[in-house]
């Protein structure tokens, strides 16, 4: 899991650019599945064949970045946000380009209140003396990524990309443990979830699924002073129950709590007042499908050092290995 994790989180690849990573996800599930294609907007579709409902699982493999707009005369990057990008999380970050370039992004000096700092204000130093010498290493449309090293604190994995690598991480692992699929299963590894939940919506166009798991990180309320919220990092994978994107469906959530209680395996009910994940784009596909999430807690989510329990995802791999292996009933 470890090795895997961090292969992931460290492959570029922002909204729109999921080459890379595709292409080492590609590797990794090869021999375990019966077919693998990528559809026109670039998701990867792996089929494991079996007898019983279709089912979707989503992990969307792009990340948030930060895309080149404007070169100064110094050779100072200007740059708009691809997904979401916070001053807070961005000011004095790393950032690496497709081609391995590095940067530092700052604000303008005569900024005295960072609280008056916004994106428009802010660029990416790559150390260019000028903007003939900055053109020689980047274009106008080129996205960087945060840059940080892969590291353990204590039984948790901290790095940037864990939104979503580490549902990816999770969607491989469950291919590789599964013994005997039960189910007609599609895990799909989708793009641009980061700017509008896109390559899920045309992939389960395709696929009509009966039944739909997307699989991303969820925000937890168990730091100093969080807001409140009923999911802790360790305490199990969480189950979901509502985010801006998707009322989930009972049947899904009736699913998935059965089976972590037949388990015993530690789980939690999430939640979430804000933001989306891809079951929000499938539940809507053609006349609709039942959809749920299976969530990995994240704390520090969209900065370059979110953070996650190696347990839960243990645990996730687990619940969505039986959930496969048993004859789903609609």
């Amino acid at each position: 899991m470890k090795e895997l994790l961090k292969k992931l989180v460290t492959t570029y690849g922002p909204s729109g650019n999921e080459d890379k990573i595709r292409t080492v996800i590609a590797d990794e599930i090869r021999d375990y599945v019966d077919e693998i294609t990528v559809d026109v907007m670039g998701n990867l579709i792996a089929h494991k064949k079996g007898n019983g409902p279709r089912i979707m699982l989503a992990a969307h493999m792009d990340q948030i970045g930060l895309m080149v707009t404007y070169i100064d005369e110094n050779g100072f990057l200007r740059f708009s946000s691809v997904g979401g990008v916070s001053v807070v999380n961005t000011i004095h970050s790393k950032v690496i380009f497709k081609n391995g370039l590095v940067g530092v992004v700052s604000y303008e000096n005569e900024i005295s209140d960072i609280k008056k700092v916004n994106l428009n204000k802010m660029y990416i130093d790559i150390g260019a003396s000028n903007r003939e010498e900055a053109e020689s290493m980047v274009a106008i449309g080129d996205m960087a990524v945060y840059y940080t090293p892969f590291a353990e604190a204590g039984n948790n994995f901290t790095c940037g990309a864990m939104d979503n690598r580490s549902g990816c991480a999770v969607l491989i692992e469950t291919i590789k443990h599964l013994k005997n699929c039960a189910n007609d299963a599609y895990f799909v590894f989708t793009v641009q979830e980061e700017v509008g939940l896109r390559g899920a919506r045309t992939s389960a166009f395709a696929i009509e699924p009966d039944i739909a798991i997307a699989v991303d990180v969820t925000g937890t309320g168990d730091t100093p002073k969080s807001m409140p919220m009923a999911v802790k990092l360790g305490s199990g994978p969480a189950i979901k129950v509502k985010d801006g994107s998707v009322i989930v469906h009972p049947k899904v959530k009736t699913l998935m709590v059965d089976t972590a209680k037949g388990m015993n395996l530690p789980y939690q009910m999430e939640i979430l007042e804000y933001g989306g994940t891809d079951s929000g784009a499938i539940s809507l596909s053609r006349e609709g499908v039942p959809s749920g999430v299976l969530s990995i807690p994240c704390r520090y989510v969209h900065s370059a050092s979110e953070m996650v329990s190696k347990s839960d995802m243990e645990n996730g791999i687990k619940l969505l290995t039986a959930i496969l292996e048993k004859q789903i009933e609609l």
